[in-house]
């Protein structure tokens, strides 16, 4: 039924948009190439960011900007910082043709919210508003990833940052409990690291002690994707990972200031305990049994 209806609505949004037609908005080329003109935009843009954006494959992608480059609205250069680098730029005719394409995006939502009444409008671009997050949330990936890696150590840097920011006197990771390198990895424990369009933007670590309650550390969220339910989906992978490894229970401590992190503990089953620890920054403790 949901597989259904999620096809059902697809096949209503490229048909509704325009998707299907070669000529899209009236123009000479396909919504692909529309898009990536787009996605270039004023100041160029790196074709592996590029690629990673849009999640196209690099033989079609090449494909795309070898057209557009034969259409003279684009022109592929190596950065002049880092030969290995390509840079997509926009032709003074590509600006135009950009520029011509915003214009007719903006009559086709036009056209798309003119017969509606206001309260179906309202209605609908909340609902867009909905499935867009949503949507978003759906292509976040979340897995393992080695606590030296520079993706994971972006994470544990920003995360030691914003608690530096957050709490009433700082924050120095040296003073705290520890949760180093080693204690990340298997078997000591794990980090998961969470990526969208292969930018790393949350996580969240556990430090394993065999049968004994397992501790859950390092939860971090990327002020970009708040709001897409991404800490309640690092907090469930890491119970199940938890489970998976022969925890039955999970512990974490928090401060008083990250009440974001507070509610959502609670709303997921933890119950607040006594310290069973000496963290200098903490002022709630938690816990929750995992047990079915």
């Amino acid at each position: 039924m949901e597989i259904a209806a999620v096809r059902r609505f697809n096949r209503i949004v490229t048909e509704r948009v325009g998707a299907l037609n070669d000529a899209y908005l009236s123009r000479d080329r396909p919504l692909g190439q529309a898009r990536v003109l787009w996605e270039i935009g004023a100041d160029g843009c790196d074709v592996r960011a590029l690629r990673t954006r849009l999640g196209l494959d690099s033989g079609y992608l090449s494909r795309l900007l070898r057209s557009l480059e034969e259409d003279g609205l684009v022109r592929v250069e190596q950065s002049g910082a880092d030969a290995r680098v390509r840079i997509a730029r926009l032709t003074r005719t590509g600006a135009k043709e950009r520029r011509l394409l915003d214009r007719r995006s903006d009559e086709l939502a036009g056209s798309i919210l003119a017969p509606l009444s206001e309260r179906q409008r309202d209605r609908l671009v909340a609902a867009m508003d909905d499935v867009s997050r949503l949507l978003t949330a759906s292509m976040v990936d979340v897995g393992i990833v080695d606590p030296r890696r520079p993706e994971a150590q972006l994470c544990l840097r920003s995360y030691f940052d914003e608690l530096g920011e957050r709490f009433d006197n700082g924050f120095d990771h040296a003073h705290s409990i520890s949760a180093e390198d080693s204690e990340l990895t298997l078997p000591a424990g794990l980090l998961l690291v969470a990526t969208l369009h292969a930018e790393p933007v949350g996580c969240g670590a556990l430090k394993l002690h065999g049968e004994e309650p397992a501790e859950i550390k390092r939860m971090w969220v990327s002020r970009d994707a708040r709001g897409l339910g991404l800490g309640r989906r690092l907090l469930t992978e890491l119970e199940r990972e938890a489970v998976a490894r022969g925890a039955n229970v999970v512990r974490l401590e928090t401060n008083r200031s990250l009440t974001e992190a507070i509610g959502l503990y609670r709303a997921s089953g933890y119950q607040e305990v006594s310290a069973f620890n000496a963290e200098p920054y903490a002022h709630h403790w938690f816990e929750k049994s995992l047990k079915t």
